[in-house]
């Protein structure tokens, strides 16, 4: 029996709106809390999966009896939990920093997690369902699956460009409930009621008042902390797949916002708007009618030291925002500014919006704009300049938190190092300004990072070329392309002294010099700049309480500085003030794993154990092949994916982006190559399998090994140009990914139909895991690592391919 074209649509509808709105909740956490919630809300999707596998394989039967009720019920109540589950989550008072100090977060934790694998649930028992009915046409109902989840997280995207993230949940309910009209009216025609019930649901949302679907933002949100003073508000709202900007204004308290000011500073900064990004990340648009001397504040700023040192004609700044770092240049009078961000939305606002308030700043003569990410406008040009300037790219509040010890940023690695100083002219700066944290963790790993990298360049003496100050809230490093001059030195004593920053190293210092102004128990950044410059450096970075080793592309977290063997001390330390050691992100990846597991054992694995003989599943079965091989593939499926979505953040300049692009190209290129397997599955088993599993593993290693030669290729293309040639390259791999599940559910439904359920439970346990496993894999070993590890398990499970299952 085939199944009817209009229900291979509906679970494409379904399958889409299911990836959608996994790609969604990473869009609305990361507004409500942060966005590091990424590969949770992949676990959280494949738990409801794996649930779904369980509760068919013990009800498939009696389902199956009543499949086309079976089948609208679950869509109608996707439509339904999809928006409810997010809305109940939001009230559950969850606050990452505080997980080891306040036991009940995990509870808070656990809620969530099983709160919204609920939509997922209802999703994928559609399609569970439809493949145990139709199990003939196994491949046919697995590529509905794919195609549509594919085209699901493109689609969520362009949503995202045209509607605020809330809004995009009535979309989602209200293509549910086309899935059912599809099923209700042209396969199951006497089911009529269902068409009633699926109108009147429609109907009902499209009429609802507006505003029924609000965010909760957390109240540890930097827009929160400064929505309570008195006075302010949001005076705009705009969204875009990069982020929900809001900005707010003050009317009684001015906005003062100077990061890194000197404590000696006599001037304050004019009129201000607070700009936010996903509720935090706070930047200003200052105001400004044309007269640099009301800047003056910018100079008191440690940012300011390189226009000190020597006069600067044409300069580049990276992630320009709302304009300040520009604003800073005016004021010292440079000729030429290249300013590069990400945002067009946050340029649009200081071009467009607010264009009069900021004094027309981009579209000033000197001032060319460009809307790119820093690497790939860096490596289409080979443009250089006198200073290439970077400061402060993220919130002060995550970071002190630990909360971005799981994000990938490419602008810290040695890679970007080497880049960003190929662009400095001779005798040129490169200026670095990140937040202070006590005790320091970003500041050392950062300067490992750089003096690797210079080492990587040849560079026979790092010391000779590298300055670093700071103040009580910001520090600067500064690089230079050449060897640091007597007067720089001079020009460098003078402007610490007269702002009372910090000099924490230039080639020559001394101890003494050190700690004076800022003052803290001891000079920690000196002592660590004079280590990693030295012959020990290896063991004082082995020594360090944090990890500080230097940052790499194929490890690109310069904030992951968690070390277990630190744990004891930060835990017995926590009831007099040690949460300051505290990297809560990198725990709160631990939590979830933890949780992921005892989720899919005690919701997946236990229950298809106890009930192994309902299942149909007799002693010398092949089950525990089966078992290994769907765990295997379930693990490693995962691995290449969260692996390739981590690497093309590089190329396309975005999670959400990498997210979307890696696993719509993943998901249709699989389901094209489910439905080839069919074909495939013809001919003889044994080289019909091996064959995907070797192209697998010969493309899954040979794009690890090549990834820094594809990355530097694709970077200097245009935004088009990288889309394409991304999809290009994982479509092929995608396509064999997509042949080993449906290749073997498809020799079980010949010799033992009662295990497909049970299959598709296990792929789903292992789904679960690999999900938050494959990102702590990726901080602590690589992605080359992880890769490896993928092909290892391809292999495994062609050891373990089902051959001859009886039941």
């Amino acid at each position: 029996m085939k199944p009817h074209l209009s229900l291979l649509a509906a679970v494409a509808i379904i399958s889409a709106s299911a990836l959608a709105y996994e790609i969604l909740l990473m869009r609305l956490f990361s507004i409500i809390q942060w966005h590091h919630f990424a590969y949770m809300m992949i676990s959280l999707a494949l738990l409801g999966y794996g649930v779904s596998g369980v509760f068919l394989a013990l009800n498939r039967d009696r389902l199956a009896q009543h499949f086309p009720a079976a089948i609208m019920a679950n869509m109608l109540l996707f439509s339904l939990f999809a928006p409810a589950c997010f809305l109940l989550a939001q009230q559950i008072p969850f606050n990452p920093a505080e997980m080891l100090w306040t036991p009940v977060q995990l509870l808070y934790l656990c809620g969530i997690y099983l709160i919204l694998a609920l939509p997922f649930f209802f999703a994928a028992n559609v399609v569970g369902l439809s493949l145990y009915r139709y199990k003939g046409q196994v491949s046919s109902i697995y590529a509905a699956d794919l195609f549509g989840a594919g085209l699901g997280s493109a689609g969520v995207i362009l949503l995202l460009s045209i509607m605020f993230p809330e809004k995009i949940l009535t979309v989602l309910m209200l293509s549910g409930l086309l899935a059912t009209l599809l099923v209700s009216s042209y396969t199951f025609n006497a089911q009529k009621h269902w068409t009633t019930a699926s109108v009147i649901i429609g109907l009902a949302v499209i009429f609802a008042p507006t505003g029924w679907m609000t965010l909760k933002v957390s109240p540890y949100k930097s827009l929160n902390q400064l929505l309570q003073v008195p006075g302010t508000k949001i005076i705009d709202r705009y969204s875009s797949p990069l982020g929900l900007i809001s900005v707010v204004k003050s009317d009684i308290t001015p906005l003062r916002h100077a990061p890194g000011l000197s404590l000696n500073a006599t001037t304050e900064p004019p009129e201000q708007l607070a700009v936010f990004t996903d509720a935090d990340n706070m930047t200003a648009i200052t105001r400004y009618n044309g007269n640099p001397e009301t800047l003056g504040y910018l100079d008191q700023t440690t940012s300011a030291l390189p226009y000190h040192l020597k006069q600067h004609a044409d300069i580049l700044i990276l992630g320009a925002g709302t304009g300040s770092d520009i604003l800073q240049a005016n004021y010292h009078a440079i000729k030429h500014v290249d300013a590069v961000e990400l945002n067009p939305q946050v340029i649009d606002l200081v071009q467009r919006k607010y264009a009069d308030f900021a004094g027309y700043l981009y579209s000033s003569a000197h001032v060319n704009v460009h809307v790119d990410e820093a690497r790939g406008y860096l490596a289409a040009t080979d443009k250089t300049y006198d200073l290439v300037n970077i400061s402060l790219l993220d919130a002060f509040g995550a970071s002190t938190a630990g909360l971005y010890s799981m994000a990938e940023n490419y602008l810290y690695t040695e890679q970007a190092v080497r880049e960003y100083l190929r662009h400095v002219s001779t005798n040129g700066y490169l200026s670095i300004t990140r937040w202070i944290k006590i005790p320091p963790r970003d500041e050392p790993k950062l300067l490992a990072t750089v003096i690797d990298a210079l080492k990587d360049a040849n560079v026979r003496q790092p010391g000779q070329q590298i300055i670093m100050i700071r103040g009580w809230q910001t520090s600067t490093l500064l690089v230079k392309n050449g060897t640091l001059s007597a007067e720089e030195i001079s020009r460098l004593k003078q402007f610490c002294n007269e702002r009372s920053f910090d000099l924490v190293y230039y080639p020559g210092i001394s101890e003494s010099e050190v700690n004076r102004f800022n003052i803290q128990q001891q000079p920690y950044l000196y002592e660590a700049a004079v280590a990693l410059l030295g012959d020990q450096s290896r063991a004082f970075i082995d020594a360090y309480k944090f990890n500080i080793e230097p940052a790499t592309d194929d490890r690109p977290y310069l904030f992951h500085f968690f070390k277990w063997r630190t744990l004891p001390e930060i835990l017995s330390l926590l009831g007099t003030g040690g949460s300051f050691l505290l990297e809560s992100g990198y725990l709160l990846l631990i939590a979830a794993l933890v949780q992921a597991m005892l989720a899919s054992l005690l919701l997946i694995a236990l229950p298809l154990w106890l009930w192994k003989s309902k299942l149909g599943i007799e002693p010398g079965s092949g089950s525990l092949r089966i078992l290994v091989y769907f765990f295997c593939l379930g693990l490693a499926f995962l691995f290449i994916e969260i692996a390739f979505i981590q690497k093309f953040i590089l190329i396309l300049h975005h999670p959400l982006y990498a997210i979307t692009v890696v696993l719509s190209t993943f998901l249709l290129s699989a389901g094209a190559g489910s439905y080839f397997s069919t074909k495939l599955s013809s001919r003889s088993e044994k080289s019909a399998f091996m064959l995907p599993m070797a192209a697998i593993a010969l493309l899954s290693i040979g794009y690890s090994l090549g990834f820094e030669s594809i990355a530097g290729f694709l970077l200097k293309t245009g935004s088009l140009s990288r889309y394409l040639f991304s999809i290009i390259l994982i479509a092929p791999l995608g396509f064999c990914m997509g042949m080993p599940f449906p290749m073997a559910l498809a020799k079980i439904s010949q010799t033992a139909p009662a295990l497909i359920p049970w299959a598709w439970g296990i792929n789903g346990c292992a789904s679960v895991i690999s999900a938050i496993l494959a990102t702590l894999i990726a901080m602590q070993f690589g992605f080359t690592v992880l890769i490896f590890l993928a092909v290892i398990l391809y292999g495994v499970a062609a050891w373990c391919f089902p051959k001859g299952v009886q039941v």
